[in-house]
């Protein structure tokens, strides 16, 4: 083997080609081994830094595997067993009154109002289907011998003029003065079997064949005929003119009380 001689500004010549490839894993070799001991050590430091305790212990393989296994037959049950059934209604909650719910005035008027009205009907005397003909009137005779005859109705007294009103309803038979010393009068027919007659009148507001209604103004308290003041003679008859009966028990039995 030749040897080369140093010459000045000669290049030195680059080595064969078998040398550099076995250089070059060698050195290859040595960087690997010492990035994994770099790498080890670091692990260790991290480690020594979390805590003082040992670190956990590998969950052995074949735990693993019987969890999982466990975990599939469970998903395979749930898949086989039905579901059951939703309930689709609930139960109607019962409603409970508030106790501090109060009513209101109106509702307390109201129900007062319909509770009254029974026993305000029950307690009511019947309403008179007949009339006192001047209400308010002094007494001044009633029915019954007076002066050696039949005084045969009862007198009512009030000033001169005050109206005079149909005790109940029907049709006129006599109006005006026909000189039998009741004076001005009138008579009416009430169509049950029994008459009025209303004597000693200033003046009669009716005429015979007119239709009367019960209270209607059928004239004026006077002192026509035989008459010793103004005052009003009323009389009742059965079943045909002239025979008089008493007016206060007929009147009475009709829901009006006379005090004779």
């Amino acid at each position: 083997m030749q040897e080369d001689r140093f010459t000045p500004n000669r290049s030195i010549p680059r080595a064969p080609a078998r040398h550099r490839r076995r250089f070059g894993w060698r050195a290859r070799y040595l960087a690997i081994g010492a990035v994994a001991l770099i790498g080890i050590g670091a692990g260790s430091a991290v480690a020594g830094t979390r805590g003082d305790g040992p670190p956990p212990s590998p969950v052995p393989v074949d735990a693993q595997a019987r969890a999982r296994a466990g975990a599939a037959a469970r998903a395979d049950r749930s898949g086989r067993e039905p579901a059951s059934p939703a309930t689709t209604e609930s139960p109607t909650p019962t409603p409970t009154a508030s106790p501090t719910a109060k009513p209101s005035p109106q509702a307390t008027k109201a129900t007062r109002a319909t509770e009254a009205a029974p026993k305000a009907a029950m307690s009511a005397p019947p309403k008179a289907s007949w009339v006192i003909p001047m209400a308010g009137a002094t007494i001044t005779s009633c029915y019954g011998p007076r002066w050696g005859t039949l005084h045969a109705g009862i007198d009512f007294a009030l000033p001169a003029g005050t109206p005079v009103h149909a005790a109940f309803g029907g049709t006129v038979t006599k109006a005006g003065d026909v000189g039998d010393g009741y004076g001005i009068s009138v008579f009416i027919d009430h169509g049950n079997g029994y008459l009025t007659h209303y004597a000693h009148l200033s003046t009669a507001r009716v005429g015979v064949g007119e239709k009367v209604s019960t209270g209607q103004t059928i004239g004026l308290e006077g002192s026509t005929g035989d008459s010793t003041g103004p005052h009003l003679h009323f009389e009742v008859h059965q079943g045909q003119m002239w025979n008089q009966i008493d007016p206060v028990p007929f009147l009475r039995a009709r829901g009006v009380d006379v005090a004779c």
